[in-house]
């Protein structure tokens, strides 16, 4: 997979909800991509996802996607207990992997599949996609440039009610259930959010908070605060709860710097604006139809040996730190 020109085939194990507009065409529609195969436990919805998609194969048997030599990447899209397993397999069978969020339960389970990495011929990537989103990456553009000077605050609120639009369902409501998902939707959420904390503000030199339920809705904490000072200097406080009246609703990052401000906020279509000597701009760069197609185009460019990694499993590994350091 290193030839530039090897168009790089997918399998999918895990083709649920997530997979039907959000990342499945994705592998379909980027530049040398193909899906070939798609696994669902349930056999008949598998094969309906294949239909409906275009997919030539599909199969209830995530080894039989593993043990095929016609598959060169698998994307796990299971929910988090089974992605170190699978991606440890899918290692040890020479695939490379792509590995939905949250990449794990916790840090421990990535540092195991960091290990089956390090032995493997397969590549690993986590699907940390904001990153190639426009409005997130016009925002690191603007920290770069200096647009706010020296960042020095930054505040992230994330409060929504137990019914909230914003919030996946599915058939199974693993999100909130702690053995499957490593946490409540905290865990669902904050990844996107934390990693581009790090990815804007560099490594954590400390962090600590706290996890509680206050809801009752579920046994999974759905109050989570979170405190962090970054090598960079940039402080962060971040506020998650999953309990609060509609009233109360709120999505927002602000960024405060020596020389101005950034608000942007993290879910639907994002709303960026600059306050700064010049007086305050508004920025509206839509989301692409499939939201993770820019991340995909960068995750098979790093398969066929074009670029670094789009986002190693060593910095979602951080991410899941600072949440483990957050809920303990």
């Amino acid at each position: 997979m290193s030839n530039s020109n090897a168009v790089i085939r997918w399998g999918i194990i895990g083709a649920g909800d997530v997979c039907e507009i959000k990342s499945g065409p994705g592998f379909q529609k980027a530049p040398g991509s193909e899906l070939v195969s798609v696994m669902r436990r349930n056999a008949a919805k598998a094969e309906d996802f294949a239909r409906r998609h275009g997919v030539p194969q599909w199969t209830d048997n995530a080894e039989a996607l593993l043990s095929d030599p016609d598959i060169d990447a698998i994307y796990i899209a299971t929910p988090p207990a089974s992605h170190k397993d699978y991606a440890v397999a899918a290692l040890a069978a020479g695939k490379s992997v792509y590995v939905e969020k949250p990449v794990a339960r916790n840090a421990a389970e990535c540092e195991a599949m960091i290990a089956a990495e390090s032995t493997s011929n397969g590549k690993l990537c986590a699907a940390h996609y904001r990153r190639f989103l426009p409005s997130f990456m016009k925002l690191k553009a603007l920290l770069d440039e200096g647009a706010i000077g020296r960042p020095l605050i930054v505040r992230l609120d994330m409060l929504q009610p137990a019914d909230s639009a914003l919030i996946a369902n599915s058939e199974e409501n693993w999100r909130i259930e702690p053995s499957i998902a490593g946490g409540g939707l905290f865990h669902d959420l904050s990844p996107h959010q934390l990693d581009l904390m790090l990815h804007w503000f560099g490594p954590v030199s400390r962090a600590s908070g706290f996890g509680t339920n206050q809801g009752g809705h579920y046994k999974a904490d759905d109050c989570v605060h979170g405190w962090a000072e970054f090598d960079s200097g940039v402080v962060l406080q971040g506020r998650w709860h999953f309990a609060v009246p509609e009233s109360e609703a709120r999505d927002l990052c602000e960024v405060i710097g020596t020389e101005g401000r950034i608000t942007i906020n993290f879910f639907g279509e994002q709303v960026l604006r600059l306050f700064n000597k010049d007086g305050e701009q508004t920025f509206r760069l839509p989301n692409p139809p499939h939201i993770q197609q820019p991340m995909i185009e960068q995750v098979v460019r790093y398969f066929q040996g074009e670029r670094d990694n789009p986002c190693s499993m060593t910095e979602a590994r951080d991410v899941m730190a600072l949440m483990d350091a957050f809920v303990k």
